[in-house]
């Protein structure tokens, strides 16, 4: 090798780190964590859940029910394994499709419908998007549609903690595309300097809405960008979820030890498309999805707890219509409920409201008064 050349990172160097095969089966040389059965099973219960709503409210958003999907098919394993190697006193700071972890950390499945139908159930006051959920007795932070902004906040947080000395880690989640973010970049050379304890957890589902990742970065692997910021930083297969958890889970706790950041890169694939407005047919090989779907994550889950004899298919099917039940019936009390009130449009920002803002809000009811209350339009959602 002549001096100065660039020397070729080895395939092995870049290889997703598993546990599993897609055929849920030891890979060779792997190690089995030996997970406790209830543990793994509210895992799995907690992956399926998703797919029982992702399900559902696709078809309530196609039946003009609600305004807006981001759904997280085929990417479960990515969102309740990472969730899970967190303790319930750390911070989530997710990136787009972690409502997932919300619930798995406690968020009542009402308060999650009810966010989707922007009436008195939802937290945020109406005040979000459809999909951008928060939970604050699970430290979930509500997330933003601006790429990458919740990445400072979280380094933020993370920074303040320490100086508490509250030994708490923050996740920061976010997707490919967001690598390429000013955010992303500001994060990680903070997070570098400070030691702050924060472990950035990149989704990577392949796609930046309709741009592939080949075309926003050049790097060989995500997990490389760590380097420039001195992050020690590993790929791991995304849809393996005892990789997912015993990865997260040991990154987490050097970073509580006092370790550096770490960056963790969860290679998956997002099967449906960016959100309810998209068509992804128009950007990308159906043979590609073809090919991700035998790697399915919830799968893959099933056959592994089956051959420890912990699940067979008539307790994968009743679990499925328990879910499915249980969502319906909260979809029933929640499209109920009564909208939320004007009132919240003027709350939280100041604790008495001000002259300026009830001159507005005097002014909004008047003008309902005379005209009646808003028409739902039929102009498509623009995303």
């Amino acid at each position: 090798m002549t001096q100065g050349a660039a020397v070729p990172l080895s395939a092995e160097a870049l290889a997703p780190i598993g546990i599993l095969d897609p055929q849920g089966q030891l890979l060779p040389g792997a190690e089995d964590p030996r997970l406790e059965r209830e543990q793994l099973l509210a895992m799995y219960r907690g992956m399926l859940r998703i797919r029982v709503l992702d399900e559902r409210m696709l078809a309530l958003q196609r039946q003009g029910r609600i305004g807006f999907v981001g759904t997280a098919t085929g990417q479960e394993a990515a969102v309740v394994g990472t969730a899970a190697g967190l303790a319930p006193s750390d911070w989530i700071f997710p990136g787009l499709r972690e409502g997932g972890a919300a619930l798995f950390r406690g968020m009542p499945l009402e308060e999650y419908v009810g966010q989707m139908y922007c009436n008195t159930y939802d937290t945020a006051k109406g005040r979000q998007m459809c999909n951008h959920f928060q939970h604050q007795a699970g430290n979930f932070v509500s997330w933003s549609s601006v790429i990458g902004t919740q990445l400072p906040q979280a380094v933020g947080a993370a920074f303040a903690a320490k100086q508490r000395g509250e030994g708490t880690v923050c996740a920061a989640y976010l997707g490919d595309g967001a690598t390429s973010s000013g955010g992303f970049h500001c994060a990680a050379t903070f997070a570098g300097v400070w030691k702050a304890p924060v472990v950035f957890l990149i989704i990577d589902n392949g796609w930046a809405i309709s741009v592939p990742a080949s075309k926003q970065t050049a790097a060989a692997s995500l997990a490389l960008k760590g380097k420039t910021y001195g992050l020690p930083a590993r790929s791991i297969d995304g849809n393996d979820l005892l990789a997912c958890y015993v990865e997260t889970r040991a990154a987490v706790e050097r970073v509580r030890a006092g370790g550096a950041p770490e960056i963790l890169h969860l290679k998956t694939y997002r099967m449906m498309g960016h959100s309810s407005s998209d068509d992804p047919t128009r950007y990308r090989d159906t043979a590609e999805v073809e090919a991700w779907s035998k790697r399915d994550p919830i799968a893959r889950a099933k056959r592994y707890l089956e051959g420890r004899s912990w699940l067979d298919d008539a307790r994968d099917e009743r679990l499925r219509e328990e879910l499915d039940a249980e969502i319906r019936g909260v979809i029933k009390t929640v499209e109920a409920a009564a909208p939320m009130a004007l009132s919240t449009l003027v709350e939280d920002v100041y604790a008495e409201v001000p002259a300026h803002l009830r001159r507005q809000y005097n002014a909004f009811l008047e003008s309902a008064r005379k005209h009646g209350d808003a028409r739902p339009s039929d102009v498509p959602f623009p995303l």
